[in-house]
């Protein structure tokens, strides 16, 4: 039995894009579903990457370091900055862009 997932379209992803205050997204960093996206890759083609299941474009960004999950020292800077980053749900995953 295979499990399709659902073709999100890159406008669908861009639409449910948006700037939150990091402090909103703790719980997310908490149970470890809180993904870094380094600021040269475009969010949404990132996030349509995900929704697609395209794992070899994902293990290249994990090997070049251009995703991640957040590190605790990110987490502190963005708290302390009150930071506001860019985000987007594939569940059940957040990314996140400063």
């Amino acid at each position: 039995m295979t499990h399709t997932i659902p073709d999100l379209s890159k406008e669908k992803v861009n639409l449910e894009t948006s700037q939150i205050a990091w402090k909103e997204l703790q719980r997310f960093f908490a149970n470890g579903s809180a993904v870094f996206v380094a600021p040269d890759l475009d969010l949404v083609e990132v996030a349509y990457q995900f929704s697609i299941d395209n794992k070899d474009q994902v293990a290249d960004w994990l090997q070049n370091k251009q995703i991640g999950l957040v590190t605790d020292a990110q987490a502190i800077t963005w708290f302390e900055q009150d930071a506001a980053v860019w985000a987007v749900v594939v569940k059940p995953w957040i990314l996140v862009q400063e």
